[in-house]
């Protein structure tokens, strides 16, 4: 890899295998989120994920270019095995639905600054229309980003398990009571 553009089109390439990873990861998280808010969540993302796939297809196609078919974003695939290898782990739904909306955070975070990345390039090579439509998976992002933060910060677990702690300390404290009285 030599040139900018070079560069320009392997990160295309990267999120745009990235955005495909995700749309596959989405439909699972869909499918076994018990939170019915988080699940409608992911399906809206699902199809708005397979709109910026389009919208990296023209980009390609603004550019007379096609995507590089050996890149692997290996970024997403990481955040993506961390989920499914969390979720092998077998928690319980409520746990798992906010397991999953943390992932979705970082997973966003990644393509914000993948987007953020492959705009400025796109600047500087003077890609106008590619530009612009990077620009709007960027907002479409950033967008998601703040409504499954906001629709993390709904999701309680059922079970803090800190009852055994609590217990400990308040043997703890009855134990410091009973030295005093002495």
């Amino acid at each position: 890899m030599q040139t900018a553009h070079e560069f320009f089109l392997h990160g295309l390439s990267d999120i745009m295998d990235g955005e495909k990873q995700l749309v596959e990861a989405l439909g699972k998280n869909a499918e076994s989120a018990s939170n019915p808010q988080l699940k409608k969540a992911f399906e809206q993302h699902k199809t708005q994920t397979e709109k910026q796939v389009e919208r990296l297809q023209q980009v390609f196609e603004s550019l007379g270019e096609e995507p590089e078919s050996d890149v692997e974003c290996k970024g997403i695939k990481g955040l993506v095995e961390e989920g499914e290898g969390f979720k092998s782990a077998d928690p319980s739904p409520d746990i798992a639905d906010i397991e999953a909306a943390v992932g979705a955070s970082k997973i966003e975070r990644y393509e914000i600054a993948e987007y953020e990345a492959l705009i400025r390039l796109a600047r500087m090579m003077k890609h106008t229309e590619a530009t612009r439509l990077l620009q709007r998976n960027l907002k479409e992002e950033q967008e998601t980003l703040r409504k499954i933060e906001a629709l993390g910060k709904k999701l309680r677990p059922d079970d803090m398990g800190m009852e055994a702690m609590e217990e400990e300390e308040s043997r703890g404290a009855r134990k410091k009571g009973g030295r005093r009285a002495a």
